[in-house]
């Protein structure tokens, strides 16, 4: 694979003639002879006087601060003045309120220098902590290879990360994995292919679309709201069909979900990947967007791949905490959106804690202090339901419902059948109009009988909106 060098990077990403160096000289005259020879080798080499580059630019006249590994030097390891370098780079962003862009392309930490500077990681963690603390973004691109503590460290802490395809992206390099085991190390597994699939890595992204993806993420958490385009369309507050009839709406194939008001109602979209941890599950999306105009952080059951074989288990609902977290930290608003038949009911999901599952997305949500906003698109079952529910407003479209059970469910409880089911769901009073009369939703966005999935799309994205700019004038 073509390697692009720190410069390389630097010149593909940042606007040409804006790039200022924060590294002053380094002053290697203290270091062992041998050392010493390598380290002026590797500069004449690599064109850099250390494994590390950092600085201020614009990306697109947006001010950013970088830092980029360069591989050449010594494999990208990181020793002692580089680590420095790390961290005054991270401490001068937070104190300027800078984003940071740092790329990764390392081997780790610099085995000339050892455990001093194997400790650097614990540094370098600390500045990134302090960073976020901050409500400033991280974004890291982990590029080929990107191993040991700088994945550990740094490579691991961004509020985005992508990788760059066929990378190598692991904590311990496959070769010392072959010569202290006497076996290779399992191919495909460190690749970021299937990190992306395993939920630590969001999306694979080649280097020359990464200015088209930083552009994007910056849209979102840096350059604020525009204008809104679209109109809402509030129902008046009566019935005008059965909530059976309803439900069975919210349930036929077309029906609009989270996919679709994406889709359809957000100019700029950048797709999480998982928990993070190890975890992803496509019941949950996990998105940065600006519905009509307004930035948040979308979390959302995708109603398009819950089936019985696969429903949605807790692994998704920690997908949403990491959402959760991720708009509390960044101060940007969430909208939650609820389209779910229910939660997993088996012993796997039970050992996977989908009851404390449930219930931290409850207490979560109840405790954020950024604007929240739920919608109710569809089904609404259970408690996997009602764990994003919990908002400053919460919207429904029409014939949406929310239950504790789904009504045949209620039905075999009551009647010891499942014909009751439509009985059950009138007398629970689950439809919309129910519960706006209980106050459990504060807005309602008409269903027309000519609604497209994308005109209802559309629909809830305006009034979401509506209801962002509300909150964020308030």
């Amino acid at each position: 694979m073509a390697h692009l060098t720190a410069h390389d990077l630097i010149d593909l990403v940042l606007d040409s003639g804006s790039v200022e160096s924060w590294d002053a000289p380094l002053d290697i005259s203290a270091h062992p002879d041998v050392y010493r020879r390598e380290l002026l080798a590797a500069a004449e080499r690599a064109g850099t006087d250390e494994s590390i580059l950092t600085g201020r630019a614009t990306m697109r006249g947006r001010p950013v601060a970088f830092i980029v590994n360069e591989f050449g030097f010594l494999a990208g390891s990181i020793g002692k003045a580089a680590a420095e370098r790390i961290v005054a780079a991270v401490r001068r962003a937070t104190a300027e309120g800078l984003p940071i862009l740092a790329a990764t392309s390392s081997g780790g930490t610099r085995m000339q220098e050892g455990t001093p500077a194997f400790v650097r990681m614990i540094d370098i963690s600390r500045a990134i902590a302090d960073h976020r603390a901050e409500g400033l973004p991280y974004l890291v691109y982990l590029r080929h290879p990107t191993t040991g503590g700088v994945f550990a460290s740094w490579g691991s802490l961004g509020h985005v990360r992508i990788a760059e395809p066929g990378a190598l992206v692991g904590f311990l390099g496959p070769k010392v994995y072959e010569l202290l085991n006497g076996r290779p190390f399992p191919p495909g597994v460190q690749t970021s292919e299937n990190l992306v699939r395993h939920g630590i890595v969001d999306a694979v992204v080649p280097p020359e679309d990464l200015p088209l993806i930083v552009d994007q993420a910056l849209t979102l958490l840096v350059d604020g709201p525009k204008e809104r385009e679209l109109e809402p369309r509030r129902v008046p507050v009566e019935r005008r069909i059965g909530t059976w009839q309803a439900i069975e709406l919210t349930r036929a194939p077309g029906r609009a979900g989270v996919r679709e008001v994406l889709r359809h109602g957000s100019d700029t979209t950048l797709r999480l990947q998982g928990t993070g941890e190890g975890e992803r599950d496509a019941a949950m999306l996990v998105a940065l967007a600006r519905l009509d105009g307004q930035p948040c952080v979308v979390i959302g059951q995708d109603r398009s791949t819950q089936t019985p074989e696969s429903p949605m288990g807790p692994a998704a609902l920690r997908e949403a905490r990491r959402g959760m977290e991720l708009a509390q930290e960044l101060g940007l608003p969430l909208v939650s959106f609820i389209d779910t038949p229910g939660a997993e009911l088996s012993p796997e999901a039970e050992q996977g804690a989908v009851a404390g599952e449930i219930a931290r997305c409850l207490s979560r949500m109840s405790t954020l202090t950024v604007p929240t906003v739920s919608v109710l698109l569809g089904q609404g079952c259970g408690g996997g339901a009602l764990a994003l529910l919990p908002a400053d407003v919460v919207i429904a479209t029409e014939n949406a419902w929310l239950s504790p059970l789904p009504p045949e469910g209620a039905s075999a409880i009551v009647h010891g059948d499942v014909d009751h089911a439509a009985d059950m769901a009138t007398a629970q009073r689950v439809g919309t109009i129910e519960l706006y009369e209980h106050g459990i939703v504060q807005q309602v966005v008409r269903e027309d009988p000519d609604d497209d999935s994308e005109s209802l799309a559309r629909a809830v994205a305006a009034e979401v909106a509506a209801q962002l700019e509300a909150l964020r004038q308030r």
